[in-house]
């Protein structure tokens, strides 16, 4: 049976999704789970690769097994060897050709600002915490320049290889309540680091480092230079991933 699970993990604690020798991660911690649930030792598929420290509320991974656990109760089973801060909340049966990844059409990420005076201790693992003013109507104005499809090679780290660098960007919605600021992006893919990057800049136009109108210009540059700052990674969150 090709079996998919629904998690959510706080990533503070764990070196990124994919397994890494002497390191913990994500997949090799639900790959033990896994054994131990059901005595199949496979290594779970992912819907994509997270950063150190990058947390999920939407992570979608599948598995095969012949396990006799049924469906609704293996996510209990799973939970009994899971850490507390990754939970599965959810599985079913799929098809054979399902993928994790390669069946994704788009994700969508959160990243989340506290832009208060001092940190709130309560948000400090899933927030950064920027202490000078923002403007967000500033941060709206630079987004809608990201709507679209277009090479985002600027507004990725060096050090990985795809075969375009070319992305679409569907949504951008960005919220105040309070000092916390929210920026929901949802696109048909990411490259290695492009929501911090997006996430950085869109603050450094809200501080009034950018000027919004100057967007299509650094998009158009492909110069990593003229983008914002990376922010950091406790910020960023998998929201959702979409399917046919």
């Amino acid at each position: 049976m090709n079996i998919r699970i629904d998690l959510q993990f706080d990533g503070t604690s764990y070196h990124g999704w994919q397994i890494q020798p002497d390191k913990p991660t994500v997949q090799g911690l639900l790959k033990e789970a896994i054994f131990k649930a059901t005595g199949d030792d496979v290594t779970p598929e992912g819907c994509g690769r997270t950063d150190a420290g990058v947390h999920a509320s939407g992570y979608v991974s599948n598995f095969r097994s012949d396990t006799s656990i049924p469906r609704d109760r293996l996510p209990y089973a799973l939970n009994t060897y899971l850490p507390k801060d990754i939970v599965c909340m959810h599985a079913q049966y799929v098809d054979d050709d399902f993928s994790a990844s390669r069946s994704a059409t788009s994700k969508t990420y959160r990243y989340t600002i506290d832009n208060g005076t001092f940190p709130n201790v309560f948000a400090d693992r899933f927030a950064w915490h920027y202490k000078y003013p923002i403007d967000a109507d500033r941060m709206r104005s630079a987004a809608e320049h990201f709507l679209g499809t277009h090479d985002f090679i600027g507004f990725a780290r060096s050090g990985f290889t795809v075969k375009t660098t070319v992305r679409t960007i569907y949504a951008i919605k960005i919220e105040q309540k309070g000092n916390i600021i929210t920026i929901d992006v949802t696109g048909n893919g990411f490259l290695y680091n492009m929501v911090r990057i997006m996430a950085g800049t869109l603050v450094f136009a809200g501080a009034g480092k950018i000027n919004p109108e100057d967007i299509p210009g650094i998009i158009s540059s492909k110069d990593r230079s003229k983008a914002g700052i990376t922010a950091p990674p406790q910020g960023l969150c998998l929201k959702e991933v979409f399917y046919l």
